[in-house]
């Protein structure tokens, strides 16, 4: 699974990408998690509004910090 969290670095996509760590981690999932800093790709690849998360190529969050149990449920289909 390729996790992109997509953010110009300000502390709101720096505790973005950490939920999205520490969710894999309680999941157990073999990811990789991506920070995408530069505004003109994430703008390549649909984001319009960050921090947002991308997992596989698909937008699963934007304009907002999803919380831990949030994320989980996104990542891991609900358990």
């Amino acid at each position: 699974m390729k996790i992109e969290v997509c953010g110009p670095g300000c502390q709101r996509c720096v505790a973005c990408e950490r939920n999205v760590i520490e969710a894999c981690a309680e999941l157990d999932l073999d990811c990789e998690v991506t920070h995408i800093y530069d505004v003109k790709q994430f703008a390549k690849l649909g984001v319009m509004v960050t921090p947002a998360v991308i997992v596989d190529g698909k937008i699963v969050v934007s304009g907002k910090v999803p919380s831990i149990a949030e994320l989980k449920k996104i990542l891991g289909g609900g358990k």
